[in-house]
């Protein structure tokens, strides 16, 4: 039994230095309309919507589980090398997580699955989910990241495009005619705003 006493001396001694040497994650939470930096990319929500369906309304659209949830989002590089855009993800108020679609077939404006960003470049596109309408977090890191970053998704800045072909043209994409952040493009109706009454 003595001579088993360093031994076990040493094996505490190591797994206290681990505790030591990792420092607890941190949360960054950025406003919409923010710029959110994660290492050489920044980060800015151009606007959200909610799908009942996508691509053409009278030729076999998609239909969603829940509700196709579409994030234009603008990424630009800092690097001086193409940098790869890693996939995102939706979380919930309850900590559930919602996975980026691999399948972008009727958004005119997908992003993509393998993307990336060429140096001092911005690259903007829209990532697809289906979740439910809620309140959600944009997170921009996975667990090889030191901290964890999100964007916040008001329910106010998000809008419900009803019975429109989601494959035209969108002009909120489009730097000369994208209006101040969170506003509605055409066709579309805030989710969050009740009918007036008449």
């Amino acid at each position: 039994m003595l001579n088993m006493r360093p031994v076990h001396c040493m094996v505490l001694l190591l797994l206290l230095s681990g505790c030591a040497s990792s420092p607890g994650r941190q949360s960054k939470v950025f406003q919409a309309g923010e710029k959110a930096a994660v290492d050489k990319l920044t980060y800015a929500v151009i606007d959200t919507e909610f799908h009942p369906r996508l691509g053409d309304q009278t030729n076999n659209p998609r239909i969603p589980q829940n509700r196709f949830y579409t994030i234009q989002i603008a990424v630009s590089s800092g690097a001086n090398t193409d940098t790869p855009i890693p996939s995102l993800t939706l979380v919930d108020d309850s900590g559930k997580v919602y996975s980026e679609l691999a399948d972008g077939s009727g958004l005119q404006h997908w992003l993509g699955v393998v993307r990336k960003v060429g140096p001092a470049q911005t690259e903007r596109g829209e990532v697809l989910f289906d979740a439910p309408a809620a309140h959600y977090k944009l997170k921009l890191t996975d667990e090889t990241d030191a901290d964890d970053v999100y964007i916040d998704l008001p329910l106010n800045f998000v809008h419900e495009r009803m019975n429109q072909d989601s494959t035209g043209p969108d002009p909120a994409l489009s730097d000369a005619s994208a209006g101040p952040v969170g506003a509605s493009p055409a066709g579309a109706t805030p989710v969050a705003r009740p009918p007036k009454k008449k």
